[in-house]
């Protein structure tokens, strides 16, 4: 008998090339008035922020520009954020980026109703009141902040990225437009990625799993295996942007709804401390956290591998066929340039506030094997010494 289960995601997605030219057809629906346009330094310079306001005037829809989120948006973005939307006097906002400017914007919508300050909001489910509406547009095929009721703020006081898991913060509108992925940096678009299949692999994987995600995740794996590469070495392949938009789409369908593991808890830890960008810290934990899971669920990690493209018909046993799991991550990470955790500013010296910290992150209960202050500082070590 199937479990009863609480499904989250936006009420209406618009996808493929083009789709960002609806925007302002659904604002005038929902009879909004006045955005925020939510966004960050790079995406204004090249003209992207630009593209979307265009198409709000064309729609003689009234808007402010707030552009200050820095990569990993901290406490400070948050507040300078909220306070444009007041002094503008904004009804909702339009996010416009990767998971940064997307994480800046759940968090200015929840303490716009909720007030109060957003370290109170760490944690699961901590806000009372729905966020003023949010319309996302994504930028990368990464986080999939725009599909999920997940953000991370950072604390620049503490050191340390909050995790936030709030339903409350879902976007109402999720766009995933490939047109606005064309031309982005091939190691932006490699650590991107990269985060998606970490997402797809941990959500397929993690305890919380259940039949509607493991159908999305193992989907997600499917695109992403068939779509990176290419998109990596060709930044205009519109038909490998598309499948990328696909894959990071459908791996935060999945992961919103059933969590993920310590990739996300080591990963969140690197963010804080070194400013490392969230894609990049992923994809270097991924295999190292791998194999340390692979005898929690071998039958998942052996399916993982066939989404992979590896044959695992031929394998002698099925944890032989999970390990091909590991193969082709360690593969694609080369094939795409990821740095070994020894070529980023990690400093093993910290590893012991970072195991700390990366224990109690909202992530670690859903590590599908269970975990230990000495395992995660295990895992820490080998990345390193790789």
């Amino acid at each position: 008998m199937l479990s009863s289960r609480r499904i989250y995601w936006p009420a209406l997605s618009l996808l493929g090339p083009g789709c960002v030219q609806e925007v302002g057809e659904e604002v005038l629906k929902l009879g909004l008035k006045k955005a925020l346009v939510v966004s960050d330094e790079v995406l204004e310079k090249i003209g992207i922020v630009e593209k979307v306001t265009d198409i709000l005037n064309q729609s003689k829809i009234e808007f402010a520009v707030f552009t200050d989120v820095k990569p990993n948006p901290t406490t400070q973005n948050v507040n300078d954020g909220l306070a444009t939307f007041q002094r503008e006097q904004c009804d909702f906002i339009i996010s416009i980026g990767g998971g940064s400017p997307q994480d800046a914007a759940k968090a200015i919508g929840i303490l716009y109703t909720n007030g109060g300050d957003i370290v109170s909001y760490e944690g699961v489910g901590k806000s009372k009141n729905k966020s003023v509406p949010i319309i996302a547009i994504n930028t990368t095929a990464g986080t999939a902040s725009e599909v999920t009721i997940n953000y991370v703020i950072t604390d620049e006081f503490r050191k340390i990225k909050m995790v936030m898991v709030d339903p409350n913060s879902l976007a109402i509108i999720a766009v995933n437009d490939p047109e606005l992925m064309i031309g982005k940096p091939a190691s932006l678009t490699a650590a991107t990625g990269m985060d998606a299949l970490t997402h797809a692999i941990e959500a397929y994987v993690t305890k919380g799993a259940f039949e509607l995600t493991d159908v999305l995740a193992y989907r997600a794996i499917e695109f992403i295996a068939s779509s990176l590469e290419a998109a990596v070495l060709d930044g205009q392949n519109i038909e490998a942007r598309s499948g990328m938009a696909w894959g990071s789409y459908v791996a935060g369908l999945s992961f919103s709804n059933c969590g993920l593991g310590i990739v996300h808890s080591m990963a969140h830890q690197l963010g804080s401390e070194y400013d490392m960008p969230h894609g990049v810290a992923n994809a270097i934990l991924l295999p190292f956290v791998m194999e340390f899971n692979l005898d929690a669920c071998p039958a998942k990690f052996a399916r993982i591998a066939k989404a992979l493209g590896k044959d695992t018909d031929h394998a002698e046993t099925e944890y032989e066929a999970a390990g091909l799991a590991l193969e082709a991550v360690l593969e694609l990470s080369a094939k795409l340039g990821i740095p070994k955790l020894s070529e980023t500013s990690y400093n093993p010296d910290d590893i012991n506030k970072l195991a700390e910290q990366a224990m109690r992150d909202v992530c670690t209960g859903g590590n599908p094997k269970a975990t230990t202050l000495e395992d995660i500082k295990a895992i820490y070590t080998k990345a390193y010494m790789a």
